[in-house]
């Protein structure tokens, strides 16, 4: 199934920058779905608010349209579905989605400290699927995203990883390197680390919207309960109440 994902991804990267996001229709062709705009040249545009400080504990999603939920009702977003399943579970949090949908990791280093105002008890960080779409250097996207990854352990914030796969079309040294950047970072920085954000739902065609590459609500709900599960280890270092 993954190879119907790559697919719609090899057609992205081939037209992004004349008409925005496009997507794969039920034949693999990519047809658009929709413009995203590119907030690597302005990251505040449209951008999350800022997390008020009375909202007790706060676990911040940073990522970009699959974190934003394009497409979806904010509240079908994997972000609200997560929060639901915590609160269900007298877990004590608030998700902040700090998704915007287009963001390279350049964009979310360049938003990431005010991202974390607030009492940030967790970090869920989601981005790099746009500079794959790019064909950005690995390099590059390994040292934002290290810059991330720093600042938050500079505020003793722990972090999920979550990786995610490159367009085939760039080659595959660069499929190999933009892989490897998110195993190295998770083993580098000691964080928790989901080698592909979206497993169990890329390719699948009843788990995504027709452009075949952002998931549904169904599919979201799926990638809701995978973040949980890498949540659970990491809730003792965050010392958050439960009922």
């Amino acid at each position: 199934m993954l190879r119907r994902f790559w697919r719609c991804l090899g057609g992205v990267s081939a037209v992004i920058l004349s008409v925005g996001l496009t997507g794969c229709g039920a034949d693999g062709a990519p047809q658009a779905v929709g413009r995203v705009v590119d907030r690597a040249a302005d990251a505040d545009v449209a951008a999350p608010a800022r997390s008020e400080p009375d909202r007790g504990p706060l676990l911040v999603a940073l990522g970009d349209s699959l974190t934003a939920g394009l497409g979806l009702d904010p509240a079908q977003a994997y972000p609200a579905l997560l929060e639901q399943q915590l609160r269900a579970e007298g877990v004590d949090l608030t998700v902040v989605n700090a998704g915007v949908s287009g963001d390279t990791t350049a964009a979310g280093l360049r938003r990431a400290e005010w991202s974390l105002d607030g009492d940030v008890r967790f970090l869920i960080v989601a981005l790099g699927g746009n500079d794959g779409l790019r064909g950005l250097p690995a390099a590059q996207m390994k040292q934002n995203l290290a810059a991330i990854l720093s600042l938050a352990k500079s505020r003793d914030i722990p972090v999920i990883l979550a990786g995610m796969e490159a367009p085939p079309n760039f080659g595959a040294i660069y499929t190999t390197q933009f892989r490897d950047v998110f195993r190295e970072l998770a083993a580098e920085h000691d964080v928790s680390f989901m080698p592909f954000l979206l497993v169990g739902v890329a390719g699948e065609p009843g788990l995504n919207q027709a452009d075949g590459i952002h998931p549904n609500a169904e599919g979201a709900q799926i990638v809701a309960t995978r973040v949980r599960e890498a949540l659970e280890p990491l809730l003792p270092l965050g010392a958050v109440a439960t009922q």
